[in-house]
C-alpha cells in the first residue's frame, strides 16, 4: 500500500493574478501558506486485475477508463496507463470551501500513480502536471497558484511570469514571527460551499475590463509590500494589507462576497481584527482575521455563533506518509 497526502492552503494576497488570463498579460504573484490539513490517497492492488475501483464520497468499480465517472480520477488513471488498483481519497476538509481542496487532490493523486509505477517526481514537476490536468485537460477556469502551494508546501511568494513558469519562494521570517502569524490569524468556517469554477470564470471575463486589471495589478504590488514587511519580521504590517487585499478582491466578481460575508467581517473589524478575507474563489467557505493578541478574545466572543478552526501552518507539501511494496 501507497499513502499519499497534500495539503490545502490559505492564500493571503494576489488570487486571481495566477490565472492566464491575467498572468500572461501583466505577470502575476501571490502569497500563501499550507496549513496542517490534508487531502489523502491510497492505492494497492485490486483482487481483480482487470478492474478498478475508486472510493470517494462514492464508489466505482469499473472495466475500463471511459466508464469512470470521477473526471480527475479519469483523466489521470488513463494518463498513465494504470488498471488492476482500488484507490481511495479522504480529506480533513470538505471540498468547496475556499482552501484548495481539488489541486490538493490533483497533486496527492498524481505523487500517488508516480510512486506506485516507481517514479520519482519533483514538486516544481507535480505542481506543473497538475496544473496541466486542471487548466489544459480538464478545462476548469482556474490559476495555478493551488497546485504550487500543495506540492511544495510552506510559507511562499509565487511570481507567475507571463511564459508560464513559476518562481517559488519561501518567505524567511525569524521562528518568533513564524508562531506570530500562527497565533495572530483566526480562522473560521462560515458555512456552504462554492463553485470556484463558476465564480473564477466570471472574474477571468471581468479582467478584460481596465478598472478590473487595475484592481488585480494593485492586489499584486499588495502581495509583494506583503513579501517585504513580513521578511522584516513585521508582523502586524499584515492586517491592514489583508484588508486592503480584500476590498480590491471583492470588486472583481459579485459573487466573490455577499451581505452576510459583509456582516460577519464587519462584526470582526469592529471587534478589533485589523483585517481579513474570505478564502478561495468566494461566496462561502472559510474566513481569516488577522488580530492583534489583546483583541483576540474579544473577536472570538462576536464570532462565537460561527466555527473556528486553529490555524497551523504545514512546511511539508506534497509527501509519501506511507510506502510498503508487499501490499502492490
Amino acid at each position: 500500500m501507497i499513502i499519499t497526502r497534500a495539503p490545502f492552503r490559505v492564500s493571503f494576497c494576489g488570487g486571481g493574478s495566477d490565472m492566464p488570463g491575467f498572468y500572461k498579460k501583466y505577470g502575476g504573484c501571490v502569497l500563501s501558506t499550507t496549513i496542517r490539513k490534508y487531502m489523502y490517497l491510497t492505492i494497492h492492488d485490486f483482487f481483480y486485475k482487470d478492474q478498478i475501483r475508486l472510493k470517494y464520497s462514492q464508489t466505482e468499480t469499473v472495466h475500463s477508463y471511459n466508464e469512470i465517472e470521477h473526471r480527475y480520477f479519469k483523466q489521470c488513471l488513463s494518463d498513465f496507463g494504470i488498471t488492476g488498483v482500488e484507490i481511495s481519497s479522504m480529506a480533513d476538509i470538505p471540498a468547496g470551501t475556499g482552501l484548495g481542496s481539488s489541486s490538493a487532490f490533483t497533486v496527492a493523486l498524481l505523487h500517488l500513480l508516480h510512486t506506485y509505477k516507481g517514479q520519482y517526481v519533483s514538486k516544481y514537476k507535480l505542481a506543473k502536471d497538475a496544473c496541466e490536468v486542471e487548466i489544459e485537460k480538464l478545462g476548469e477556469p482556474i490559476g495555478k497558484q493551488d497546485q504550487f502551494a500543495a506540492a511544495f508546501g510552506g510559507m511562499n511568494f509565487f511570481e507567475f511570469l507571463p511564459n508560464g513558469f513559476v518562481n517559488v519562494e519561501p518567505i524567511v521570517m525569524s521562528d518568533q514571527s513564524y508562531n506570530r502569524v500562527e497565533d495572530s490569524i483566526l480562522m473560521y468556517f462560515i458555512g456552504g460551499i462554492h463553485s470556484a469554477s463558476a465564480i473564477l470564470k466570471e472574474q477571468n471575463q471581468n479582467i478584460k475590463n481596465m478598472d478590473k486589471a487595475k484592481a488585480q495589478l494593485q492586489m499584486c504590488n499588495l502581495t509583494r509590500t506583503l513579501k517585504e514587511e513580513l521578511q522584516k519580521n513585521n508582523i502586524d504590517a499584515m492586517g491592514e494589507l489583508l484588508h486592503e487585499n480584500w476590498m480590491l478582491k471583492k470588486s472583481l466578481a459579485k459573487e466573490i462576497s455577499s451581505l452576510s460575508i459583509d456582516e460577519i467581517y464587519a462584526k470582526a473589524r469592529e471587534a478589533g481584527a485589523l483585517g481579513g478575507k474570505l478564502l478561495g474563489a468566494g461566496g462561502a467557505g472559510f474566513m481569516i482575521f488577522y488580530v492583534k493578541e489583546d483583541r483576540r478574545e474579544a473577536v472570538r466572543r462576536r464570532l462565537s455563533d460561527l466555527r473556528e478552526m486553529v490555524f497551523e501552518m504545514d512546511n511539508s507539501g506534497a509527501s509519501i506518509v506511507h510506502f510498503d511494496r508487499s501490499n502492490i
